[in-house]
């Protein structure tokens, strides 16, 4: 292949996809628009209009902010590739730390901080006043910027070990680099699923143990109804930042904790709580956590070949703007340009992959399907139905999708579809 035949075809994909992605968000606004004026007869007795259109005009706002950042992501993909600004980072760097592994830290640091600077407005902008507009947004400047440092620090602390690791990999272990940056990567998220929990989500929020004895005794029964064992039943204080409710576990194996926002206990019924841990549950059951680990690693290993094999060809670079003869040999007489190949084929690959995403949206639909199914038989269908529509509600989710972009977008079936799924799994009265 040649670089200008690699360029046509990434441009062409490129524009395909931002085409399709802004098409699938006029048709969600223009779908939720047509439907604002009433509210779906099926939550008609438990969502008022005005709790309807909240959710309509909430969930505009925020895909007209998701329409400017698809131009913003465009153009800053297009500068940093073709435009020629990763190539005059790499240059610019080189002169000051030479070629090597710390020439790749600074190279990955410099375009990160590049681009958390561009989308900062719109995050500020989401936090400050579309969240807080609809009465969601309960986090502090001050809080927001402390979260920023210790993610940035977290993200230092974790993030240049790693990097430097997978660059001393690729250097050193020949063409079948890409098998042993591959077990390091899955050594890694193993370990974050292990320790998560405990060291890196109390960093963010506080965790007590669940202190109201009455839905403790429930859930524990409920728990051991499903043969579920777990290290401990917690709190987790989101009400600090959001007013949004949820639930979810942490962790893996003995490790497992259940994790319940102080909004969602504020809000829900024990019998309702019920419903929706059995629900987790069901994730459990099925093995779907185990099952998207295996998914990612037979991902992550495919996404790693090809890698070996893109960085080997010089039209890779040249397609997308950047010398491949940048840098000097490595150890393992392999072109030391082993920084711009991760950050090219980091950036490009969602391009490519955007039209695999009802694939993956689909595997996570049937999957809370199934878990669904699972908490109607040890819980209650009308229970989880109930939390449903209050979460909904609650949370200002739309009821009213437009059916393409969920296909596309949507990891959790939409509410109409989840609820007439759990109706077939009611008594028969």
């Amino acid at each position: 292949m040649t670089p200008s035949l690699f360029t046509a075809i990434f441009l062409a994909t490129l524009f395909a996809t931002v085409v399709l992605r802004l098409w699938l968000l006029h048709r969600h606004l223009s779908h939720i628009a047509a439907h604002r004026a009433t509210v779906p007869l099926d939550f008609a007795k438990h969502i008022t209009l005005a709790e309807h259109q909240k959710a309509a005009d909430y969930v505009t706002a925020k895909g007209k902010l998701s329409q400017l950042e698809i131009f913003l992501d465009v153009a800053v993909l297009l500068a940093f590739t073709l435009g020629g600004l990763l190539q005059f980072f790499a240059t610019q760097l080189h002169d000051f730390f030479g070629a090597g592994y710390w020439h790749g830290i600074a190279l990955f640091g410099l375009v990160s901080v590049v681009g958390f600077l561009l989308s900062l407005p719109f995050d500020l902008y989401r936090t400050f006043r579309i969240e807080a507009g609809f009465g969601f947004n309960k986090i502090t400047p001050k809080l927001w910027l402390l979260d920023l440092l210790k993610g940035t620090g977290l993200a230092i602390a974790i993030g240049v070990p790693l990097l430097l690791t997978v660059f001393w990999l690729m250097d050193v272990m020949g063409e079948r680099w890409w098998i042993y940056v591959w077990l390091v990567w899955m050594v890694f998220n193993l370990l974050a699923l292990f320790l998560f929990p405990t060291l890196i989500a109390p960093l963010f929020n506080k965790f007590t143990p669940l202190q109201d004895e009455v839905l403790k005794t429930r859930i524990e029964t409920l728990l051991t109804r499903c043969g579920f064992t777990t290290s401990g039943l917690f709190v987790m204080d989101g009400s600090r930042r959001s007013s949004h409710g949820n639930a979810y576990f942490s962790g893996f194996g003995r490790a497992k904790r259940i994790v319940f926002f102080d909004t969602l206990l504020e809000r829900l019924a024990p019998a309702e709580i019920d419903a929706v841990l059995a629900h987790e549950l069901g994730h459990f059951r099925h093995k779907h956590i185990v099952k998207r680990i295996v998914f990612v690693a037979f991902a992550s290993l495919v996404l790693l070949w090809l890698l070996a094999q893109l960085m080997t060809q010089s039209w890779f670079f040249l397609g997308l703007g950047v010398s491949p003869a940048f840098s000097s040999l490595g150890a393992a007489g392999l072109p030391n340009s082993t920084p711009l190949a991760l950050l090219l084929f980091s950036m490009v690959m969602p391009v490519f992959m955007f039209l695999l995403s009802p694939l993956s949206a689909a595997v996570s639909r049937r999957h809370e399907f199934q878990a669904d199914a699972y908490a109607a038989s040890h819980a209650s269908a009308n229970e989880l139905i109930s939390a449903l529509v209050k979460l909904y509600r609650d949370n200002a989710s739309t009821l009213t999708p437009d059916p393409l972009h969920s296909l596309f977008y949507d990891s959790h079936p939409p509410a109409a579809a989840r609820i007439a799924h759990l109706r077939t799994h009611l008594p028969n009265l």
